[in-house]
């Protein structure tokens, strides 16, 4: 058991510190590519990467076998819309030199799950989520107020990749399965938008940028394989602290990318404090779902 937990403690940190250091990505592409374009490839790709992985794991069976059960298909096609959305938010994020407001809006997310199963399922909250909740709103009032807009990516990110989680607990297919199931239903989409372009431009991207966006189907699916055999092997409390390791790093970047944080560090120091009181809460309920010791 210990061997499992340090080697999910390995793959979790491999998928975090992965997705932290996707911004270096985005911006070796440059400007020049469109989000719009970079979204399109980065959904392409994806499909080419997850299918040399299904083919190796003999995945293909279950795929197909949802794309014919309408109980799992219509809800896996909601939440690829969902994701794809997520993607071009941080894609925009990126473009904009924003990336501060990316890793925002994965701050906010562990709090936007909670307001959305309020919300959604009526769940109750403990004290300490609604005293972290508050800490939250008032930080992102308080930046709404200095910056003079909402942060409207960085709550893009957070509330769509929220509902996708909902949707995705609703959905008995593993993380593998339902990701190439997503990706397969964006293509048409997809692939209708990439012929539009290259007719509009009359040309295909030259071989470098080709190779640096064909790059993009790695970069997005091997943080959630870790993920995946992280998820596997470490109770659901590590994994929630761990994830506050990709938007730190994204935030460190931001700053070492000479990103300006629009509207002072106060009002981020109190979705930071948010953060801890929830960590805290997180760390004391599951404590107590631990069954006493037996000699």
């Amino acid at each position: 058991m210990q061997n499992a937990s340090r080697e999910g403690f390995l793959w979790g940190l491999a998928a975090y510190g992965w997705w932290g250091l996707v911004p270096i990505y985005f911006r070796w592409l440059g400007n020049d590519i469109s989000p719009f374009h970079v979204l399109a490839h980065r959904i392409a790709w994806s499909l080419v990467f997850l299918g040399f992985i299904l083919t190796a794991t003999n995945r293909w069976p279950e795929t197909i076998r949802c794309l014919k059960t309408p109980a799992l298909l219509l809800p896996l096609t909601a939440s690829a819309l969902l994701v794809a959305y997520n993607w071009m938010m941080y894609v925009m994020c990126i473009y904009l030199q924003a990336i501060v407001q990316a890793s925002l809006g994965y701050y906010l997310l562990p709090l936007m799950s909670i307001a959305l199963g309020v919300l959604i399922f009526h769940e109750r909250m403990r004290p300490l989520q609604k005293l972290a909740i508050v800490f939250a709103g008032a930080g992102v009032l308080l930046l709404t107020i200095e910056v003079g807009e909402a942060p409207w990516l960085a709550l893009g990110i957070g509330i769509s990749f929220g509902i996708y989680g909902i949707v995705r607990k609703q959905v008995p297919v593993d993380g593998l399965t339902g990701l190439a199931v997503e990706t397969i239903v964006l293509m048409p989409l997809t692939l209708g938008y990439l012929a539009y372009s290259y007719v509009e431009r009359g040309e295909l991207e030259d071989g470098y940028t080709l190779f640096q966006l064909s790059l993009s189907g790695v970069v997005t699916a091997v943080p959630l394989i870790c993920f995946g055999q992280a998820a596997r092997r470490l109770p659901l409390a590590i994994l929630g602290f761990m994830q506050y390791l990709a938007p730190t790093i994204q935030f460190l970047l931001a700053v070492s990318f000479g990103e300006r944080v629009r509207g002072g560090w106060w009002n981020y120091a109190l979705v930071w404090t948010a953060l801890v009181i929830f960590s805290i809460d997180s760390y004391r309920w599951y404590a107590g779902q631990k069954e006493p010791r037996t000699e």
